[in-house]
């Protein structure tokens, strides 16, 4: 497989899950309990993880999408635990 070819199946992978994105942007937003929405919301920051990943061996600069991919994950990770914290706290889960 050739560069372009490479580049263009990353391309239709990253459109791809850019769709199952709004999918999951649905569930957040018609969500029929709290904890589908959470986990709607948790689950767009890991599709965008991966994009982020595919856009970087598109632009050919996969180090540096790779570390905004890590900081991207740790944000996810810590705004979810805290939501989840916070709603438990107030009995909401």
């Amino acid at each position: 497989m050739g560069k372009i070819e490479l580049e263009g199946f990353f391309l239709i992978n990253s459109l791809i899950l850019g769709l199952f994105v709004l999918l999951c942007l649905y569930r957040v937003v018609f969500g029929p309990t709290l904890f589908n929405r959470l986990i709607g919301a948790n689950v767009i920051g890991t599709k965008t993880l991966i994009i982020l990943a595919l856009m970087g061996f598109i632009y050919r600069r996969i180090e540096m999408f790779i570390d905004i991919s890590l900081v991207y994950a740790l944000l996810n990770f810590i705004v979810t635990l805290a939501a989840a914290k916070y709603l438990q706290r107030k009995g909401v889960l």
